[in-house]
C-alpha cells in the first residue's frame, strides 16, 4: 500500500498522484496543459500523455517536457471507444495511488493538484471531479456554450450528486481523480470501454460501490477551452448531448418556444409602440420578464456577461444540436476526431444516462454540475 503524503512522494517513491492526458491531434491545447501540470508543486506526481494515433504534432509537443511520459495507445478494438482505450493504456502504466485524468484541452492552476488531493481526502472521496471554469472565443462558442452549460447546471445538481443517499452520480472527464482502490475495484475504464459517457459511467460505478464522490465547479482550480472552432463544437455537442439529457426533443421544443416567444414578442412590442397601442406596455412587460429568467438561469453557468447577452442568439443552434445529436444516435453514426461510433457505443441512452449526470456545477447554490467535453 502505498502512504501519500500531500508534500512528496508515497512509501518506495512512488508518485502520489498519476496524471493522465489522453491526446489525439491535440497540438493546438497540449503545450499549456503540460506547462501547468510539470509546475505543480507541493505533491509526488509522475505525468503520463497517451498519444492516440495522432497524427499532426502532439507527440512532438509532449516529448521535450521534463517529467512528462508519452506512451502509445494500444490498437483500437472493435466496440471500444477511442478515449477508454487511452485512459486504459494510461492507467495501466501508472504508480500513483490517486489517478488524475485530465484532458489535453485544460490548464491547472497553480497548487491545485495538492489542493484536490487535499479536499477529496478531506471529503472522504474516492472520487472527486471538477467542471473547470470554461474559455469561450468568437460568437459561436459565447452564443452555444453558456446555454448547454446553464441547461445542465439547472437539470443536474451537486447536492444531490455529493449526497451518498442519492443515486445521482456525474463527473466530468476534464477532470477527474480517483483513488486507485475505488479505480480497480470498480473495473476502471476497461469496463467502460464501449462507452461516450465514461466519465458520468465511472461517477455511477464508484457511487453504486457504496463510496463518496465529490463534483462542482472547479474554476478556482482548473480551466478549459472545449472547442475552437464551430465545427468542432457542433460534432462535440452532437455526440453528448443525446446522452446528457432524458429527452432531447421535449428539450428542444422548449427552448424553441423560449425563443419564439422572447423574439416574437419583442417584434410584436415594437411594432405596436410605433402604432401608439397601449397594448406595447402590457406586452414588452411579459417579455421582459420572460428575458430576465432566461438571464438569470444563463447566468448560474458561470461565464462572463458578453457570453450571458448573446447566449439567446444561440437558442436556435442549440435545439439544433439538441435534435442532431438524437438523431446521430439513433442511427449509430456518431463521429468524434476522425472515427465514427455505431450505436454499441451508446449504451448510455438518455433515459438512463440523463438521470444521473450533469454538467458545470454552481459550487455555492444548489444547482448542478456537469462533465465537460467528454
Amino acid at each position: 500500500m502505498v502512504s501519500e503524503s500531500p508534500t512528496g512522494a508515497g512509501a518506495g517513491g512512488a508518485p502520489v498522484v498519476s496524471v493522465i492526458v489522453p491526446a489525439r491531434n491535440e497540438e493546438a491545447s497540449l503545450g499549456p496543459c503540460l506547462r501547468s501540470l510539470v509546475s505543480q508543486a507541493g505533491i509526488g506526481k509522475e505525468i503520463i500523455v497517451v498519444d492516440d494515433a495522432s497524427t499532426d504534432r502532439t507527440r512532438e509537443i509532449a516529448q521535450p517536457f521534463a517529467g512528462v511520459r508519452v506512451i502509445e495507445a494500444a490498437p483500437l478494438q472493435p466496440g471500444s471507444t477511442g478515449k477508454c482505450n487511452a485512459l486504459v493504456c494510461g492507467a495501466q502504466q501508472a504508480r500513483g495511488k490517486w489517478l488524475l485524468f485530465t484532458d489535453a484541452d485544460t490548464v491547472h492552476l497553480p497548487g491545485s493538484l495538492a489542493a484536490s488531493l487535499q479536499e477529496a481526502q478531506e471529503h472522504q472521496a474516492a472520487l472527486l471531479s471538477y467542471s473547470p471554469r470554461q474559455e469561450v472565443h468568437g460568437f459561436w462558442e459565447k452564443a452555444v456554450m453558456p446555454l448547454i452549460f446553464a441547461e445542465l447546471t439547472r437539470v443536474y445538481r451537486t447536492e444531490e450528486i455529493n449526497d451518498p443517499a442519492s443515486p445521482a452520480a456525474a463527473a466530468n472527464g476534464q477532470y477527474l481523480l480517483i483513488s486507485r482502490e475505488a479505480y480497480d475495484a470498480v473495473g476502471g475504464h476497461a469496463a467502460l470501454r464501449r462507452s461516450l459517457l465514461e466519465d458520468v459511467e465511472l461517477a455511477r460505478a464508484v457511487k453504486r460501490s457504496g463510496r463518496r464522490i465529490r463534483f462542482r465547479y472547479g474554476g478556482d482550480r482548473v480551466r478549459a477551452r472545449m472547442y475552437r472552432s464551430f465545427a468542432q463544437l457542433r460534432e462535440g455537442w452532437t455526440k453528448n448531448l443525446a446522452l446528457l439529457f432524458e429527452s432531447p426533443r421535449r428539450l428542444a421544443l422548449l427552448r424553441a418556444s423560449e425563443f419564439i416567444v422572447i423574439m416574437g414578442g419583442a417584434a410584436v412590442t415594437i411594432v405596436a409602440a410605433a402604432r401608439l397601442q397601449p397594448a406595447a406596455a402590457v406586452v414588452a412587460g411579459g417579455i421582459a420578464a420572460t428575458y430576465l429568467l432566461f438571464l438569470r438561469r444563463i447566468r448560474r453557468a458561470h461565464f462572463a456577461w458578453d457570453a450571458n447577452l448573446l447566449a439567446l442568439l444561440g437558442l436556435p443552434v442549440f435545439v439544433s444540436l439538441l435534435l442532431d445529436s438524437q438523431l446521430s444516435h439513433r442511427q449509430g453514426s456518431v463521429t468524434w476526431k476522425g472515427r465514427t461510433y455505431g450505436a454499441a457505443s451508446s449504451v448510455n441512452n438518455s433515459a438512463e444516462a440523463g438521470r444521473s449526470s450533469g454538467f458545470p456545477a454552481d459550487a455555492p447554490s444548489s444547482d448542478a454540475a456537469a462533465p465537460g467535453r467528454i
